[in-house]
């Protein structure tokens, strides 16, 4: 049985998640701006603090203060689940991209010094960068659910163009 998670009003949070299917998606300037994307769309909906947002091939991790009121689990739910969607619906795949379940701990004194802000100008300038309409993602890793798969091989993404228009 899974240990209850602890939960606080007005503390920082440290929080971890990692990517499910074991690839450094975070490497992908892509990947990378669908993020930013998704951390601009949640702090609308759910106002937080960040800082140390680190992206560090398969896990990410962050401090983070929701105000009063809001919940963790909430923004969390809301980052994993739409970034899933998101990465799957670009990319033709059906699975959890983000772990299945994420790791926090309060951290009753703060984050610790030095923790930076997250420059959310350069979060913004990111997420308005374009991302190509199709992706064509060949899956090459070994895991539980693709039987037959090699370790050896890497994740691979290639841009695929979009097909002209009919003329008329």
């Amino acid at each position: 049985m899974r240990k209850e998670r602890e939960l606080a009003e007005n503390v920082w949070y440290e929080a971890r998640t990692a990517v499910n299917i074991e690839e450094p998606l975070f490497r992908l300037p892509w990947a990378k701006t669908l993020l930013h994307r998704m951390l601009r769309e949640i702090r609308k909906h759910y106002p937080f603090e960040m800082r140390c947002l680190r992206l560090e091939g398969t896990r990410l991790t962050f401090y983070i203060k929701p105000e009063d009121g809001f919940k963790l689990p909430l923004i969390m739910q809301w980052l994993k689940q739409t970034f899933s969607a998101r990465f799957n619906a670009r990319t033709g795949r059906t699975e959890h991209v983000l772990g299945e379940r994420y790791w926090s701990e309060i951290l009753w004194g703060g984050p610790p010094e030095g923790a930076e802000e997250v420059d959310w100008a350069a979060v913004e300038k990111s997420a308005k960068t374009k991302i190509p309409a199709a992706i064509a993602c060949t899956l090459s890793w070994g895991s539980p659910r693709s039987d037959g798969m090699t370790t050896d091989n890497r994740l691979s993404f290639e841009i695929t163009p979009k097909p002209a228009p009919a003329p008329g």
